[in-house]
């Protein structure tokens, strides 16, 4: 018994698709994320990785450096002495870089913002977060949903603007 594709295509054939669409898919299939943790949100950023959930299934490697990864997910109290460090690893990582926010703490400072002068009122104050996932501390199933979140976000964006047909449409016909 054939699969559907090899019906489809068993005498040769064409797949046409937009470049964006094949860009977009490559990268939210092979996500790499940094091994990055704070505090206890960072023991279920772990287990996620476990066999019960398996974050390989979704193309995610856990990387050591910054310059290999292109995720950064912020789990747990984020202090101000940690602040200039996550920028600085924020800024090591290669472009299109992605950052999820775990945990209330990261997203907004947890319970220990109001009791204390160290701890940031979220990680969104030091860099740009693309998506946030609550709970204290998150179970693995909702750090799972931020990471298809962040799939469907990569799945929009568009790297091929055609910016010089653009500029062609919005010349001014007088000046030309």
């Amino acid at each position: 018994m054939k699969g559907l594709l090899d019906q489809q295509f068993e005498n040769g054939g064409v797949i046409i698709t937009k470049v964006d669409d094949l860009l977009n898919w490559s990268r939210l299939s092979s996500l790499f994320p940094m091994t990055f943790g704070l505090a206890c949100c960072a023991i279920e950023f772990m287990s996620t990785g476990s066999t019960v959930y398996d974050m390989d299934r979704f193309g995610m490697v856990p990387r050591a450096s910054p310059r290999q990864s292109d995720v950064m997910i912020v789990s747990g109290t984020v202090t101000f002495k940690m602040a200039d460090r996550i920028k600085q690893l924020y800024e090591q990582m290669s472009e299109p870089r992605y950052v999820i926010s775990m945990g209330s703490c990261s997203n907004c400072g947890g319970p220990y913002w109001q009791h204390g002068y160290h701890v940031v009122k979220g990680v969104d104050r030091i860099i740009p977060v693309d998506v946030y996932v609550p709970g204290c501390p998150p179970r693995p199933e909702a750090l799972i949903g931020g990471i298809l979140k962040l799939h469907e976000k990569i799945r929009s964006e568009s790297r091929m603007k055609p910016t010089a047909i653009e500029q062609l449409m919005n010349k001014d016909p007088q000046h030309a």
